[in-house]
């Protein structure tokens, strides 16, 4: 910022600082970021260290047969409600909205921890979800008030790392936690860490003062999008393994969640205050990347399923060395995230890594689709390797573009779509990615006598495989990495969807990177 700009101290002067924060508050941002990052791994820890858990929660609570509900009511409720608290937060401010989002997370995981049966660790865990689905959102957005987009790309790393250390860190504390303290600590461990990101939140976020909205929410809006996406993602999740994909209870879900989106988007046509303003499609770059937003959700959740399931199976890993198996892959992404941010600050270009990002994501599946029953861990490391790079230049990149599209009045709005986005994104991905999977390993053991095993074809470990004969041991690892050839082949020719349209963005000068803009000017 030039002498001149400071001597002047008006709108240009104030539009080049980090849109509305003040001078005197810039060396909290962070300790923000901090705060926002505790609060990001509370939310992308969780699912991972109870899924750790879930065997000794069933032995202890029984319900076998609901086990899946246990993650399924925290899937559906955080992804129902993501739009809803970004459009809370863009109507009564940010930082409350974003406080209340823990709270009731952190209720939810104490209840959890409380529960004692399976029908209230499922209630509980539905509660959870509401909360969980604040925090992504409510840590996006803040981001986007906070820092302009020019200066945002200094942060990814940071996001990058905070995903590789839950995915990886997930499994590993969720075993030691349930093995050493037992299960209910799988959600009491929560509590330190809200509570370190509650206070840091409430005492050093400041955010301009938002004039509290006239208009009602749109509850119509908000119950017929909540319906639509609790259809699609129940679909997701039953078809194929639950009920047949040709069943009438999927036929039925799959009609209402038509229905009721159909009258969503009638619905925000007329509202005041609509919870997915639909004018911010008309922005080209905000419509592809929520293209790129959902394949990568597509890609990346459905390679996290699959990858251990092949290391275990076909490579002989445990289930913990499964996951550290996975560092290549998320190694690679945060280090390439970090870099992309780096060059974008400096630069502000960005155009050409979603296109990058692209090619190395459909390059880093198809090898994926190459192993076999004699692919060593070396040789799948590196194809994770160039899987992980094209993630990383994708995953924070569809955010910044995004967030840079729209106005700061819309922030929560765009960041809770984007995010919403690559949460149905991966949904899709492991239905999709997981029937083909589960279809093609039964298939092969059926037709090499597979026995028994056909059964659980999908579910056994390293440690079950290594009591079954011979013969059936071989047809089983055949089977995985053919399933595995079919789902990651699949998942290359969905990515082509994101490389398409990343093709098509087009390179707009990111807010904070030279003269004042009105969407600057407009939070001071």
């Amino acid at each position: 910022m030039s002498d001149l700009k400071k001597a002047a101290g008006g709108k240009a002067a104030v539009a080049d600082r980090p849109a509305g924060i003040p001078q005197t508050q810039q060396r909290s941002v962070r300790v923000v970021m901090l705060a926002l990052m505790i609060t990001m791994l509370l939310a992308m820890l969780d699912n991972l260290i109870v899924g750790t858990a879930m065997p000794t929660i069933v032995g202890d609570l029984g319900g076998l047969e609901h086990l899946s509900w246990v993650v399924t009511a925290y899937t559906l409720a955080t992804a129902a409600s993501t739009p809803i608290w970004g459009k809370l937060g863009d109507m009564y401010g940010r930082k409350g909205i974003f406080l209340t989002s823990i709270v009731i997370f952190l209720v939810g995981s104490v209840l959890s921890g409380m529960a004692q049966d399976m029908g209230q660790l499922i209630g509980f865990r539905a509660v959870q979800g509401l909360g969980a689905g604040g925090l992504m959102v409510g840590v996006m957005a803040i981001i986007g008030d906070l820092v302009p987009p020019r200066e945002r790309g200094k942060y990814q790393g940071m996001m990058a790392g905070v995903m590789a250390v839950a995915m990886i860190g997930g499994p590993l504390v969720g075993g030691t936690i349930t093995d050493h303290l037992g299960w209910r600590w799988s959600f009491y461990i929560n509590l330190p860490l809200g509570a370190v990101a509650l206070a840091m939140v409430t005492v050093v976020l400041h955010l301009p003062k938002k004039e509290r909205a006239r208009a009602r929410v749109d509850y119509l809006g908000a119950g017929l999008l909540t319906l639509g996406i609790t259809a699609i993602v129940l679909v997701t999740t039953w078809g194929g393994t639950e009920y047949d994909w040709d069943s009438a209870m999927i036929m039925e879900l799959s009609a209402i969640g038509v229905a009721s989106l159909v009258g969503f988007l009638f619905v925000e046509t007329k509202a005041a205050e609509p919870i997915i303003p639909l004018h911010i499609f008309r922005n080209r770059n905000f419509t592809l990347m929520s293209v790129v937003g959902f394949m990568s959700g597509f890609v990346m959740f459905g390679a996290v399923l699959f990858l251990p399931l092949y290391q275990q199976s076909v490579q002989g890993a445990s289930a913990t060395n499964s996951g550290l198996l996975l560092l290549p892959m998320l190694l690679s992404m945060m280090v390439v995230s970090l870099v992309a941010g780096r060059v974008t600050t400096s630069t502000g270009k960005y155009k050409v890594f979603p296109v990058v990002g692209s090619v190395l994501m459909v390059t880093g599946l198809f090898l994926l689709s190459r192993m076999d029953v004699d692919t060593t861990r070396f040789t799948s490391g590196v194809y994770m390797a160039v899987l992980g790079a094209g993630m990383g230049f994708l995953m924070q990149i569809t955010m910044l573009v995004a967030q840079n599209s729209v106005e700061m009045k819309d922030m929560g709005v765009a960041s809770s779509a984007t995010t919403l986005f690559r949460t149905l994104g991966s949904s899709f991905g492991v239905a999709i990615m997981g029937a083909l999977f589960t279809g093609r390993v039964q298939d092969e053991m059926a037709a090499r006598g597979g026995g028994a095993a056909t059964a659980r074809s999908a579910q056994l470990d390293a440690a079950s495989l290594a009591k079954l004969p011979e013969a059936a041991r071989e047809a089983y690892q055949f089977a995985v990495s053919s399933g595995t050839h079919i789902a990651f082949l699949v998942g290359a020719v969905v990515a082509l969807a994101a490389l398409f349209a990343s093709v098509f963005v087009k390179e707009v000068p990111l807010r904070g990177a030279g003269p004042a803009t009105k969407q600057a000017e407009a939070v001071v």
